[in-house]
């Protein structure tokens, strides 16, 4: 910047009026307003909007979720600032959250696609279950599915004396003991301000006939999240009633980890025109009835198998890492018959 302008030509890169000011600023080899170079280049919280301040250093702090990519001040990881219990994005100051009677809030985007109550999952478990028969593992015995709140879940995984839970919040349970669990019968409906009102629960009482007794999911989640996890518990399901032995916590955990993750990649490639035939041939048919997928519930698969790939903890994240391995390199049966004489992942 050391040409000699003309005052009338020594202009501001973003808003092209002169600049009279003793301090500006500069990007490459224009000049800015100081105020300009700030709004152009000075990065914005996508929660409060405000420009993120310096530390005390004098640097530009800030956080960013690894997916969405939503970056924020570092403040709002401490004052309370609440994330949707799907996605995990942080609630802006522009938008609100709809509240559940549990703690949880749901994104407008996420709750447009929740799964509500007991009656409403049901399309969706035949949909699981046409699925496993694509790959030859029907289940040959009727397991109910509940849909239930947060306190009938920990409830009944009390009540359970063998499980494998994922923490820190458990989403769906496979239930082996006799128990009443309350389910729910009406999805909530909202009201002014978005609050939800009039959930109905009953009591379902769960009778053991054979290894398993229910499969029970949190209710309120988006669909293609309800559906990887009722995937992931169907399978829990499968290996008890094909008689596997019990199996470490990441062995058991991984497969099942493997098939939800594979049920959400045919569901995503069915739902933008891609053959998935190869891993359900149900898969396509299904897609054409449900009509097309919004871009966000796209995008929100992708997020969903993201948490899938990139979970750390040792049972979920490495199970599923491992088991993934397995059958790229072996195949599901062959994977799924090496578990059943070694009780491990082949390698």
């Amino acid at each position: 910047m050391n040409a000699v302008w003309h005052p009338e030509c020594f202009r501001c890169r973003a808003c092209n009026q002169p600049i009279s000011d003793y301090e500006f600023s500069t990007s490459g080899h224009y000049p800015y307003h100081k105020a300009c170079y700030k709004e152009s280049y000075h990065p914005k919280c996508d929660v409060c909007k405000h420009f993120i301040p310096t530390n005390p250093a004098g640097l530009i702090e800030y956080r960013a979720h690894p997916f969405w990519v939503q970056k924020y001040c570092p403040a709002h990881e401490i004052d309370n600032t609440p994330r949707c219990g799907s996605c995990e994005r942080m609630e802006a100051r522009d938008t609100r959250y709809v509240p559940l009677d549990d703690g949880r809030k749901l994104c407008l985007e996420c709750l447009d696609s929740a799964v509500m109550d007991t009656s409403e999952c049901q399309p969706l478990y035949l949909d699981i279950q046409e699925f496993y028969e694509g790959l030859n593992m029907k289940l040959e015995q009727q397991v109910p599915l509940l849909l239930v709140e947060r306190q009938a879940l920990n409830e009944a995984r009390g009540g359970e004396r063998n499980g494998h839970y994922h923490m820190p919040e458990t989403r769906g349970l496979c239930l082996s003991e006799e128990q009443t669990i309350s389910k729910i019968s009406r999805r909530p409906r909202f009201g002014a301000g978005h609050q939800a009102a009039e959930l109905i629960t009953e009591p379902y009482k769960l009778t053991r006939r054979c290894e398993v007794t229910a499969i029970l999911i949190l209710y309120g989640l988006p669909r293609l999240l309800t559906g990887s996890i009722l995937a992931h518990e169907m399978m829990h399901a499968w290996l008890r009633l094909k008689g596997y032995r019990p199996l470490s916590q990441d062995v058991e955990e991984g497969i099942c980890q493997v098939l939800a993750h594979m049920w959400l990649e045919a569901e995503l490639m069915s739902g933008s025109g891609g053959n998935a035939a190869s891993t359900s041939s149900s898969s396509s048919s299904r897609a054409s009835k449900k009509g097309s997928r919004s871009p966000f519930e796209s995008k929100l698969g992708g997020f969903f198998l993201h948490q899938l790939e990139t979970d750390m903890s040792p049972v979920y994240g490495d199970g599923f890492r491992a088991g993934q391995q397995a059958v790229q390199k072996y195949g599901l049966r062959s994977t799924l018959e090496h578990i059943r004489m070694t009780g491990l992942f082949p390698y």
